[in-house]
């Protein structure tokens, strides 16, 4: 089959490599005989993801640069401002999740800007970094594949031949998990947080030593 995408006559270690190569980086169209197979074996290869890839490369720098130019911080200074109580803790996690995925276009640079924002707000609250993990998954992770333009929903419309919308209202997991997310939140259903030293224990040794 190699030496057939490759267009040689013979097998030859020329002829293998060129296959090997055209399979991987190009569109290849084998016949077999029959139809849904010929779907099967045919493959875009590297070249029929590079929209994605260049998604990706765009998100990647787009966030860098809210990062470099502060307006990170000026998001995280008025949704931090909102936050009184657990409640509305986890409920503005799950809901800047959603929101990040909507402009970042990519789901590992929200489920990273959304864990960034929140980190040191869930610590000196004294909650353990599992809800804040637990709240990031809920909405920025298993919504990506719920947006068209992300790297996530066009990988899933891709694959499936199924435009994002049109799967969409199916994804009944991805839909009701930020909702029980917040659900929980409001009910009680979540971690208590750490009671924080108040003062730091001085030995006598180090009684001594200062002395």
């Amino acid at each position: 089959m190699l030496v057939k995408i490759a267009g040689e006559s013979g097998i030859t270690a020329k002829s293998l490599f060129e296959g090997i190569m055209t399979t991987c980086y190009t569109h290849t169209q084998v016949d077999c005989g029959m139809d849904s197979i010929n779907d099967l074996v045919a493959t875009r290869g590297m070249a029929g993801m590079l929209n994605t890839i260049w998604l990706i490369l765009c998100a990647m720098c787009f966030g860098s640069c809210m990062v470099a130019s502060g307006m990170l911080h000026a998001i995280t200074h008025i949704l931090l401002k909102s936050i009184h109580s657990t409640v509305s803790l986890v409920c503005s996690t799950v809901t800047s999740g959603v929101l990040l995925n909507l402009v970042m276009g990519d789901q590992f640079l929200s489920i990273i800007m959304n864990a960034s924002i929140y980190k040191d707000e869930y610590a000196e609250r004294g909650y353990r970094p599992e809800l804040l993990s637990r709240s990031t998954e809920d909405s920025a992770t298993v919504t990506s594949v719920l947006v068209p333009w992300t790297a996530c929903g066009m990988t899933q419309s891709t694959v499936l031949g199924i435009p994002t919308l049109v799967y969409l209202p199916f994804c009944f997991f991805n839909i009701i998990s930020p909702l029980m997310s917040c659900l929980v939140a409001i009910l009680g259903f979540v971690p208590k947080p750490q009671p924080k030293e108040s003062q730091t224990l001085v030995t006598d040794d180090d009684k001594d030593s200062i002395g």
